[in-house]
C-alpha cells in the first residue's frame, strides 16, 4: 500500500473525523461522529493540537496521530503528549502507525521539543511492541496518577 503523511488542517475534518470516531470507539466509547467533529474543530480553532493525517494515494484517510503541546520544568522544554494514534482497520499491519509515530518525532523534532511523551493500555500489546521496536521506552520510574474533575457530557 502506497501512502503519504501530512499535517492535517481544519478543511480535513470530513477525514478525520471518522477515523477519530474510530478511535474512540475503540477505547469503547459510543460511536458519535457529531461529537467528534465538535472536538476536532475545537482544536484546529484554537491552535491546540497537531495533527498529522496518513492517507493513500486516492486521499482516503488511512490513520492519524494528535500530539499536545507541554513543557517540562525538570528539563526547561517543550514536550508533546502523543495522545491518539489510530490506524484503520484495513489499513493495518502495512507501516501506516511506524510512519504516523515516525513522522510525528520529526515534526516534534523540527519545532524544538525535547521529547514525545505517551500513555497506552496495559494490555494493548501490539500497541506495545510497535512503540518499543521504533525505540520508545517503558517509563519504570514514575507512576501515573489521575483525578477527574468533572464527569464528561455523556456520548
Amino acid at each position: 500500500m502506497r501512502f503519504q503523511v501530512r499535517l492535517a488542517s481544519i478543511y480535513d475534518l470530513d477525514t478525520l473525523v471518522p477515523l477519530f470516531d474510530g478511535y474512540r470507539q475503540f477505547y469503547r466509547q459510543a460511536a458519535d461522529p457529531a461529537r467528534a467533529r465538535a472536538f476536532l474543530a475545537e482544536r484546529f480553532a484554537h491552535l491546540e493540537s497537531i495533527i498529522l493525517l496518513a492517507y493513500d494515494e486516492q486521499g482516503a484517510g488511512l490513520g492519524f496521530v494528535q500530539l499536545y503541546p507541554l513543557f517540562s520544568s525538570v528539563s526547561t522544554a517543550r514536550i508533546y503528549l502523543l495522545n491518539d494514534l489510530f490506524v484503520a482497520p484495513s489499513a493495518r499491519r502495512q507501516g501506516v502507525a511506524s510512519a504516523l509515530l515516525s513522522a510525528a518525532a520529526e515534526h516534534a523534532r523540527a519545532l524544538g521539543a525535547a521529547r514525545l511523551w505517551l500513555q497506552t493500555e496495559q494490555n494493548n500489546a501490539s500497541a506495545q511492541a510497535l512503540y518499543e521496536s521504533l525505540g520508545w521506552q517503558r517509563d519504570d520510574v514514575f507512576c501515573d496518577y489521575g483525578l477527574a474533575l468533572a464527569k464528561p457530557a455523556s456520548s
